[in-house]
């Protein structure tokens, strides 16, 4: 690896390292630094524990555990100079032993981590946002037989390697990167690359071994909210057609549990349909996160004005880890239950109208001082 000079147009090779002769350790570095940065292994997961130890009659403890973007538990294990031999098997037990846990119990050890190590926070809620769903009702965790292991070494033993080609061969989710330090100077840098398989094959080598699998209950479940979702917005869509909706002139037959209004400027209106509630929501989704706070926080300093107006109290929700924002009302309902649907619709119209008349003067007014900010 070389480090590249743009003012003498040169370059210079950085010094590979090993992590012993750096005096770093797997458990107070490496792993640390995956925690924090788990987009390092190239996709977005949600570290839910380290150095979990939750096993029935077993002290022994798993790397780290994460949660992928489709509700997969991901089993992580860090070597640092040499995979040694054992690595596989110790990843299998691991992932073996947390195969079983239920969504209750992915909740409570993420809630036990944010609690010791994040200073706290709401577990579900963090989950919900990490999977981009309304509530834990809608997603499925810790599907079948779909837990992956991880592999993070700076160099792998050849039986390591072989055990973990013939796991992807077999339909086993296995990765192994390669982590190599590099030092110049008194910089420290890290190279991590997948190895195995490589990023080009991975999906090939997956879709070769895939499997026909039956449904579980929950994926069962999911599909038959999907129809239930059609045939909500055709309802909604009959019914405006009927008494239209200023907010929402149009409405789209979708699986997905959501419609948005026209984007005006990067803002819109949504309705979100869950078994529990119905919402209406003003999303703030500029291209840039300083942005949309700039918007929520010019439109909140008016709360009072607005929700006297509006008529009721509205749910504030300026989600400082995201770039959204979204000022919500919401309507607690059985929103599977067809004999609700009247109701939710006539409550769906005239929410939306009272809030976008509500919030059109400060929603403008933040907009414009927004627009002003770009030139």
């Amino acid at each position: 690896m070389f480090r590249v000079d743009l003012n003498q147009n040169r370059l210079s090779r950085l010094s590979q390292k090993r992590f012993s002769e750096l005096n770093l350790r797997e458990r107070d570095h490496l792993q640390e630094w995956l925690a924090n940065q788990p987009d390092a292994l190239g996709e977005e997961l949600l570290i839910i524990q380290k150095e979990f130890d939750g096993f029935d009659e077993t002290r022994e403890r798993l790397d780290l555990l994460a949660l992928d973007k489709d509700g997969n538990l991901v089993v992580i294990e860090n070597k640092l100079d040499d995979s040694g031999r054992d690595v596989t098997w110790q990843a299998l037990k691991y992932t073996a032993y947390v195969s079983g846990l239920t969504k209750t119990q992915i909740v409570d050890i993420y809630q036990q981590y944010l609690d010791r190590y994040a200073g706290g926070g709401n577990a579900a809620v963090r989950i919900c946002e990490f999977m981009e769903v309304e509530e834990l009702e809608e997603t499925v965790l810790n599907p079948g037989n779909d837990q992956r292991m991880i592999f993070i070494a700076a160099n792998f033993r050849r039986e390591v390697t072989a055990t973990v080609l013939w796991l992807l061969s077999r339909g086993i989710r296995a990765q192994c990167f390669k982590v190599t330090p590099y030092a110049f100077g008194e910089e420290l840098m890290v190279d991590i690359q997948q190895i195995i398989p490589t990023p080009e094959a991975a999906d090939f080598m997956i879709g070769m071994a895939a499997k026909d699998i039956q449904e579980n209950s929950e994926k069962t479940a999911q599909r038959r909210s999907h129809q239930v979702r059609r045939e909500f917005w055709t309802s909604l869509k009959e019914a405006f057609a009927q008494r239209p909706c200023p907010v929402f002139p149009t409405i789209t037959v979708t699986k997905d549990n959501w419609n948005i209004s026209p984007v005006v400027a990067g803002t819109h209106y949504d309705i979100v349909l869950t078994q529990k509630a119905a919402f209406v929501k003003l999303s703030i989704e500029r291209p840039a996160a300083a942005e949309n706070k700039a918007i929520f926080d010019h439109i909140h300093s008016h709360q009072e004005e607005i929700e006297a107006d509006f008529g009721a109290a509205l749910d504030w929700r300026r989600l400082p880890q995201n770039k959204v924002s979204r000022i919500e009302a919401s309507l607690p309902c059985d929103g599977f239950n067809p004999d609700s649907w009247p109701e939710v619709h006539d409550w769906i119209r005239e929410t939306s109208t009272k809030m976008a008349a509500a919030m059109e003067q400060h929603l403008n007014e933040a907009i414009s001082i927004a627009r002003s900010h770009d030139e």
